[in-house]
This record gives C-alpha cells, structure tokens and sequence, in this order.
C-alpha cells in the first residue's frame, strides 16, 4: 500500500479554498474584467492573472476555472497551482500550505 502524504481533510481545504485567495496567497496578480459579459453561466468572471512570465485568462465560475487560450480547466486552487506554476501535486499542495493556506 502506497504511503499518503497529505491528510483528505488537507486537501479538502486546500479544494474549497476560493481561487482569489489562493492566487492572492501566492503573490500572483489577478485583474478582473468588469467589461465581461459571460455567454453560459452569469456567475462567470474573467480573470487576467500574472503569475509568472505572462498573464494568463482565465474564465472562472466559483471554483471552477478554464485557461481560455490553452483550452486547459480544472477546479480548485491545487489544480489551479498546477496548471498555473508548472508544477507537481505534491509541491503544489506544499506550495499552497506554507503560503498559509
């Protein structure tokens, strides 16, 4: 049997962090696009985010997002991480917990 490095009620959190929190907790830069008008569901937002060399737009709807130029989404700040820094499931889980989270 595989050894578990996180605890579920861990990576429970870290899931239903909102994704405003997270990417503020990384120092990453969100700028929201008051000019949008979502087409699906009204909740959308658009979101332009620097979180490393470029900005990247994402659609967002609660904790759901889609990286609008890669065709890539996900939900919940890990996956968002992930996709975000290029990085791991573990050091995105690591990342997100030594920012506080």
């Amino acid at each position: 049997m595989a050894r578990r490095l996180f605890d579920d009620a861990v990576l429970l959190r870290l899931r239903g962090v909102p994704l405003e929190v997270v990417l503020d907790a990384l120092d990453c830069h969100v700028s929201k696009d008051q000019a949008f008008v979502p087409v699906k569901a009204q909740r959308t937002e658009r979101w332009f985010v620097s979180a490393g060399p470029g900005v990247t737009e994402l659609l967002v709807t609660g904790l759901k997002w889609f990286d609008a130029s890669e065709g890539k989404g996900g939900g919940g700040g890990i996956d968002l991480v992930i996709h975000l820094l290029q990085l791991s499931f573990v050091d995105a889980v690591k990342r997100l917990t030594a920012a506080g989270l």
